[in-house]
């Protein structure tokens, strides 16, 4: 695993561990949710842009992103 594909991996796990406080969800049902509905892709996509964000600026993009695939 080079570098970016580190950091990448722990910026995923930095959102799903923050949209878990938020949501007060477990683990496993964030992660259902990001598989669910492209989360995980749209996280590791648009990492370069997303990376520089305050985590609730993040919460609140993910949400719109979630709710744009409802």
């Amino acid at each position: 695993m080079n570098n970016k594909d580190q950091d990448i991996a722990y910026f995923i796990s930095f959102c799903i561990e923050q949209y878990k406080k938020a949501k007060d969800l477990s683990g496993g049902e964030v992660l259902d949710i990001f598989v669910k509905f492209g989360v995980l892709d749209y996280l590791k996509d648009h990492f370069d842009i997303l990376h520089t964000q305050s985590y609730q600026w993040l919460l609140e993009d993910i949400d719109e992103f979630i709710e744009k695939r409802r």
